[in-house]
């Protein structure tokens, strides 16, 4: 146990740079708001700008500290030290008992190894996520086996992660299963409605019997070719399901705009967009019949809003959602893209069954969670239930 902390809230600085991270942290951070033993201290690295101020405004979170190291094509070397520098700095002016990162960003490899310079405990949420293979996805895995090594506290969202650590050798009594915080986030914000903000796309689902699928791709290692073939299966997709929209929230790195935009361009029904904000995007996740994506964060989301999901990477770290029979992994392939989508718009039995009810991520109570191992860890209370899910069909027969 850590050193039990004076009689006065814990004070908990919690660090991220990305979309995805303020989006699983954004819940927690409203949490110990409201929770009267903890003071929560939000610094962000600014590893993405525009975005993570997109969610900032949504969820209503004004950063105590903002590194603001952004820079246009910046390294990964230099978002590296350029972070390690600046959350020291925020370390010695905060002064916390408590260090929070997220996942497996540069953002929270680097203010995980500050705070272990500081002798401040580190407390990572999503812990324990594995592929098995050291550079894919890269950086990401590193980041988070690096992660593991330093965490005092291991705050996994599924039994999965928690045994990919037990097998890694990490104390036990460090490791707890709280479900992941993206689904809190989740309800949140599909309880709220938000609507598209796109005019083209707006009119192109103002038909609510109209089919969607909805994509996403963006990831380091499919950049070039493997890239272009996904634009491709779009095309092919597109062509041959004309009443179906396909709608593409589109990443605004150049590399993959220049992969991905030059084979769905000239198509009536595929519809791009800029990045859509967070809310905006949960609505759009709720209205699709089909999510295609390379993104990790989706897999978590779409499962629980009963949405099949096709998983455009060769690997997962989160294998939950394959093994629940609700995601599927097709890599980055034109053939096999093509040939599952269409099997889930033509055939109703096999839409139906991925589209079940089955949740492997969370029940919106991780940050409860999360909070009380945060406690217990610090002498004050004992940890919550560790979250454990059930297959659809098991529930069904419970």
């Amino acid at each position: 146990m850590t050193a039990p902390i004076p009689s006065r809230p814990l004070r908990v600085m919690l660090v991220y740079g990305t979309r995805p991270e303020a989006i699983k942290l954004a819940p927690l951070v409203e949490a110990m708001r409201q929770d009267e033993g903890f003071t929560p201290i939000v610094v962000v690295t600014g590893q993405h700008r525009e975005m993570l101020d997109q969610v900032h405004d949504f969820f209503g979170i004004a950063p105590d500290t903002d590194l603001d190291i952004h820079a246009p094509g910046q390294s990964l070397t230099q978002i590296t030290t350029r972070c390690l520098q600046g959350v020291g700095a925020a370390l010695e002016e905060h002064a916390p008992d408590a260090v929070v990162v997220q996942g497996d960003t540069t953002s929270a490899f680097a203010a995980a190894l500050a705070a272990f310079y500081h002798g401040v405990p580190v407390l990572h949420v999503e812990a324990g996520l594995r592929t098995g293979d050291i550079t894919s996805p890269f950086p990401e895995e590193a980041n988070r086996r690096l992660v593991s090594q330093i965490a005092a506290l291991h705050l996994c969202p599924t039994q999965t992660s928690r045994d990919n650590l037990l097998r890694e050798s990490i104390e036990e009594a460090r490791v707890v299963v709280t479900g992941n915080t993206v689904i809190d986030a989740l309800l949140e914000a599909v309880r709220r409605q938000v609507p598209a903000p796109d005019e083209a796309l707006a009119a192109a689902l103002s038909d609510p019997h109209r089919r969607m699928v909805l994509v996403t791709a963006h990831r380091r290692e499919s950049w070039g070719e493997p890239m272009r073939s996904i634009g491709r299966a779009v095309a092919r997709l597109a062509r041959a399901h004309p009443d179906v929209l396909f709608a593409l929230p589109v990443h605004r790195n150049p590399r993959v705009r220049q992969d991905l935009l030059p084979q769905i361009e000239g198509i009536d029904n595929v519809v791009w967009t800029d990045p859509v904000e967070y809310g905006a995007f949960c609505a759009l996740m709720n209205r699709a019949s089909i999510v295609l994506t390379d993104s990790g964060g989706v897999q978590e989301e779409a499962p629980a809003l009963s949405k099949p999901v096709l998983v455009m990477r060769d690997n997962t770290e989160r294998p939950e959602a394959v093994d629940f029979g609700v995601a599927e992994l097709v890599g980055p392939d034109e053939e096999r893209i093509v040939e599952r989508v269409s099997a889930l718009l033509t055939d109703p039995a096999q839409y139906a069954a991925m589209a079940q009810a089955a949740n492997p991520y969370g029940d919106g109570l991780a940050c409860r969670r999360i909070l009380a191992a945060t406690a217990a860890l610090f002498g004050r209370g004992e940890a919550m239930p560790a979250f454990s899910p059930l297959p659809h069909a098991l529930k069904e027969a419970s």
